[in-house]
C-alpha cells in the first residue's frame, strides 16, 4: 500500500472505534496518532499520558500542551517507580508496560471508552521491543502498526501536517540509561534526565547518556562525531557533568547504539 492509502485505512480504523483512549508518549508516534484521531468527527477521544519518574518531565508537559493546542481532553496519571522495576531487570519493558497500560485501562473502563490505541509502528514489531508482548495481553491496540504505517513514513506525514515533533528523534525511558539489575531511583534518574538535557542543549540531538555508577558513558550520533573532538566541547560537558555529581566523563568510540544497555 502506498502512505496515502495506510492513512486512509488508519481512518478507517480509527472511525469504526467509536470511542478510545490514546497513549500518549509525547513521542512522534504517538503524538501523530492523537492528531489523525482528533480529526475523526465521530470518535469519542481522550488521551492519557502516564508520568513516572523515568519518563523525560519535557515530554509529559509538551504532551498536556499539545491536546490543549488541538482540543483533545488530556489526562495525566502519576506514578512511582514500580517494585517490580526498582533493580531495572532485563524484561522492565514487558513489566513497565504492563503497570501503565493497566492505569490506562482503569480509565478507559471508567469513561466507558472502547478501545486502548498506543503509538507502535510498523519497524517496532521487527525490533527488540519486549512490551509488546505486554500491550497485546492487556488487549492494547496499535493502529499505525496495524496499517503497516513505518516509521519514516509516520515523519513525513507529522511533518506535512506541521507537528514540532515530526524530526524528534527517537527516544526511550530513562531507564534505558542503566545497566540492568543496577538499583534505580528517582534522584539517580532525575539527574541522568539532567546531564542528557545539557549534553542536548548543545546542539548533539539524539545523543545518550548511559549512567554506570559515577561513570558516565556518552554515546553520539555519527553527525556529532566532528564536533565532539573539539576540546572546548568536551571540557564544557566534563565541567558541567562533574559539577552535577559525575566523577568519570567518557565519550564512546561505537556512537549511538539503540539499546546498548539491553541483554538480548
Amino acid at each position: 500500500m502506498t502512505t496515502s492509502e495506510k492513512l486512509k485505512s488508519l481512518r478507517a480504523i480509527l472511525a469504526d472505534a467509536r470511542s478510545a483512549v490514546i497513549a500518549l508518549s509525547g513521542g512522534t508516534d504517538s503524538t501523530f496518532l492523537t492528531y489523525t484521531a482528533a480529526g475523526i468527527k465521530r470518535l469519542r477521544l481522550m488521551a492519557v499520558t502516564v508520568n513516572t519518574p523515568y519518563m523525560f518531565a519535557s515530554e509529559v508537559k509538551e504532551a498536556e500542551a499539545f491536546c490543549n493546542e488541538i482540543g483533545v481532553e488530556h489526562r495525566e496519571i502519576s506514578m512511582d517507580i514500580p517494585n517490580t522495576i526498582l533493580n531495572n531487570p532485563s524484561d522492565r519493558c514487558y513489566l513497565c508496560k504492563k503497570e501503565v497500560m493497566s492505569a490506562i485501562a482503569g480509565i478507559a473502563a471508567k469513561e466507558k471508552l472502547a478501545y486502548i490505541f498506543d503509538g507502535t509502528n510498523a519497524d517496532d514489531l521487527h525490533e527488540y521491543r519486549p512490551g509488546i508482548q505486554a500491550l497485546r495481553e492487556t488487549g492494547v491496540r496499535s493502529p499505525l502498526a496495524e496499517t503497516g504505517l513505518t516509521k519514516d513514513e509516520i515523519r513525513k506525514l507529522a511533518s506535512k501536517a506541521g507537528l514540532e515533533v515530526s524530526d524528534r528523534p527517537s527516544n526511550a525511558c530513562l531507564l534505558t540509561r542503566f545497566p540492568h539489575d543496577a538499583i534505580v531511583t528517582p534522584m539517580g534518574l532525575s539527574r541522568a534526565e539532567e546531564a542528557e538535557d545539557y549534553i542536548i542543549s548543545l546542539g548533539f540531538r539524539g545523543s545518550r547518556v548511559r549512567i554506570h555508577g559515577d561513570l558516565v558513558r556518552i554515546e553520539w550520533r555519527e553527525e556529532h562525531f566532528e564536533a565532539m573532538m573539539k576540546a572546548d566541547t568536551r571540557r564544557r560537558i566534563t565541567s558541567a557533568l562533574k559539577a552535577m555529581g559525575y566523577r568519570y566523563i567518557t565519550f564512546d568510540a561505537e556512537g549511538y547504539r539503540s539499546g546498548s544497555m539491553d541483554n538480548k
